[in-house]
């Protein structure tokens, strides 16, 4: 078993433990917390917790929201909830061990009012499997597929509340057709590395039964060419500002 390290996120509002080698939390679960319009008093499932990262960036951000993680790694769902405990956000987060495919008990279908999910990028049976199991199951596509992590959490997403998803942009048009029949509204945000690079991720959001035409947000330029944060990211990386 790695050893465990903490790492914080949101400028030490979040202390995330995780295994020190294998899937590392990066920027996205905190990006695609800052894309979701929680207010004080909603409920929040994040699918495919991990270690709570998502969730708990959004808990610090939004007082007063109820997070249900789910997670099919036990080990990483205990995490989590060290991960809520050294945060002081024990209050806000509960996390249910299950898979999405086989659907627990405990999660009432249309209950939440925002779904939020960062399914794995790698389609099934393409790319070289990371030899780390915790890291493939996190970035490789196992029994559940893109459409299926789109079909659950629409599921579970109470009529006129929010699904939000950050995803490769090279499968966006899974993603719009994975929404578009249950949900309206959606809005499209490009995360690009670079001023004038092409975007390699982006965060999509519909509401459920909504209408209303597509959205091209303005998106986000995360890195200076010499690497380092832009000032729009960081204020949404260490300052916990919004999308």
């Amino acid at each position: 078993m790695s050893p465990i390290t903490e790492t914080e996120l949101l400028g030490g509002r979040v202390r995330c433990h995780q295994p020190a080698h294998g899937y590392r939390v990066a920027i996205d679960p905190v990006l695609l917390a800052a894309a979701v319009p929680a207010v004080s008093g909603e409920r929040v499932l994040d699918l495919g917790a991990g270690v709570g990262a998502a969730g708990l960036c959004l808990a610090a951000r939004v007082g007063g929201i109820e997070v249900t993680g789910l997670e099919i790694q036990p080990h990483l769902a205990d995490l989590a909830r060290q991960s809520a405990e050294a945060s002081g956000l024990s209050d806000s987060l509960r996390v249910v061990i299950g898979d999405l495919l086989d659907r627990p008990s405990d999660i009432q279908a249309a209950s939440f009012d925002h779904v939020i999910c960062n399914p794995p990028y790698v389609e099934a049976g393409k790319g070289n499997p990371p030899p780390d199991p915790v890291k493939a199951i996190a970035v490789c596509e196992g029994a559940a597929k893109l459409a299926d992590w789109l079909d659950y959490g629409l599921a579970m997403t109470k009529p006129g509340g929010r699904i939000t998803v950050i995803h490769r942009a090279d499968r966006l048009a899974e993603l719009l057709a994975g929404l578009t029949e249950q949900a309206g509204d959606i809005a499209v945000l490009p995360l690009w590395p670079r001023s004038g690079e092409p975007a390699k991720r982006l965060i999509v959001s519909g509401r459920k039964g909504g209408g209303g035409p597509l959205t091209m947000l303005p998106g986000l330029v995360l890195h200076e060419l010499d690497g380092r944060f832009t000032v729009a990211a960081e204020a949404v990386l260490r300052d916990a500002g919004d999308l």
